[in-house]
């Protein structure tokens, strides 16, 4: 078993496996540094792993990028995405790097070799390099350790012992490099704060590297299994892509989130959806700060009517998924699990999961999967009943009280023939005179908790 010396925090689940790989199955006296930045000059170099063996020190890249990847020149094509720079090319770079700062702590370490290796652990990755430059430098996982333990990798002039240099070059590691502090980067995009998250989907607010200073955007980064097998990988990219499926069929509206990009990460690891960064509040942690309750339920309204007027079911409305400026502008976000017209496959089968009871209309209580525009109008209503009466709707209660206006008592129908469409329901808020009494006193009972 190696012994893991210390670095940073991994990235992606094809690093993990890895770094566990090695920690188990190496010989107990290699050390293991992970996820580490070599400084050069104005340059800092990120390192996946460094593995110092019995004979050399060992730069390592890991890629999980998958199926029968093409060498040309000084790129990689793997099938079905856009190619990218020769991994091999920039580490070997990076390993002359490092051996040039070793060097300079101590001189004796010119003897020791730094080698450099791409490893692929995708199953199915197959690398086809007809000129043969990159091949020497990539193995696959169930290869590593052979390719790590050939000493004749070695070139002349170097020692093939490096045991006498362990102190030295140990000395060395911990004044060169140091663990990674980088923020993170999809894309373009760099990673300025986490807002939150769960073991699926982490939310990120970002900006364009490329352009400093830029607006900001919402990233969701989506954790996916880069080595699952074909039809269960083909069905995870489904539920993931649902989101940006939907929203892409629904035109720019102030009161739905918009959609800007969606890509994966290059080992399909992480899908990343790009949203405009709408700087809100989800409206259930809003709601004792002083939202006022109609212009709130109005733009749902708005909002879900332009959705449903383009074809998208929303699904899985509840507070959460209403963002509430400070201005008191709500938009609506969260489609995960939205329909976005007639499709060969659904996601309908997770909704079980995902939804609040509170919420979901009396006729898709057993069936989630029959939800319609309907049902987003009754969630729609027990949101609005919430806002202005402090309450959840019940069977007793839902239909009383003169602070709820009568097309919200109509869009908790338990008949959804009887309820009113989203249309047509805002234009009946709109067409109803608002009792600035009642309004002031419903804002100051929500602040007040009352």
């Amino acid at each position: 078993m190696a012994e893991i010396v210390g670095g940073g925090r991994p990235v992606n689940d094809a690093e993990r496996r890895v770094i566990a790989y090695l920690r188990d199955h190496a010989p107990g006296d290699w050390l293991l540094l992970h996820n580490v930045e070599v400084p050069r000059g104005h340059d800092v170099f990120e390192v996946d792993l460094i593995v110092l063996t019995g004979h050399s020190l060992v730069v390592v890249d890991v890629k999980g990028t998958r199926g029968r990847i093409e060498v040309s020149g000084t790129r990689w094509f793997p099938p079905r995405r856009e190619a990218f720079g020769s991994p091999v090319a920039k580490l070997r770079g990076t390993a002359k790097a490092l051996k040039g700062l070793l060097v300079s702590r101590a001189t004796q370490l010119e003897r020791v070799y730094v080698d450099s290796l791409v490893v692929l652990t995708s199953p199915d990755a197959e690398l086809i390099d007809p000129a043969g430059r990159d091949a020497v430098n990539v193995t696959d996982l169930p290869g590593l350790l052979a390719t790590l333990s050939d000493v004749s990798r070695v070139r002349r002039g170097c020692s093939p012992d490096a045991k006498p240099y362990l102190t030295a070059i140990l000395d060395a590691l911990n004044q060169t490099v140091r663990r990674s502090t980088a923020p993170p980067r999809f894309g373009n995009w760099e990673v300025e704060e986490q807002l939150g998250g769960d073991a699926k989907v982490t939310e990120y607010r970002a900006f364009n590297a490329t352009l400093p200073g830029s607006e900001t955007v919402l990233l969701r980064v989506y954790q996916a299994d880069p080595l699952a097998d074909h039809e269960s990988r083909a069905a995870e990219r489904q539920r993931i892509a649902n989101a940006y499926q939907s929203l892409a069929r629904i035109p720019p509206h102030p009161c739905v989130v918009r959609s800007r990009d969606f890509f994966a990460i290059d080992d399909e690891s992480r899908f990343v959806l790009v949203l405009d960064d709408v700087h809100g509040q989800a409206l259930h942690l809003a709601m004792g700060k002083g939202a006022a309750p109609m212009p709130v339920i109005q733009d749902l309204l708005r909002g879900l009517a332009h959705a449903h007027a383009n074809g998208v079911v929303h699904r899985a409305l509840t507070p959460a998924s209403l963002l509430v400026t400070d201005a008191g502008h709500a938009v609506l976000t969260g489609f995960d699990y939205a329909k976005p017209g007639p499709r060969n496959y659904t996601v309908a089968h997770e909704l079980g999961n995902v939804l609040d009871a509170h919420y979901v209309a009396p006729e898709c209580q057993e069936r989630p999967d029959q939800m319609t525009t309907a049902s987003d109008v009754y969630a729609a209503g027990a949101i609005a009943y919430q806002l202005l009466t402090g309450q959840l709707p019940t069977s007793a209660d839902a239909h009383g009280g003169p602070d709820v206006p009568d097309v919200v008592r109509r869009m908790l129908d338990h008949s959804p023939a009887k309820r009113p469409t989203a249309e047509q329901a805002l234009e009946s808020l709109r067409s109803t005179p608002q009792q600035g009494s009642k309004i002031r006193r419903l804002v100051r009972r929500i602040v007040s908790g009352s």
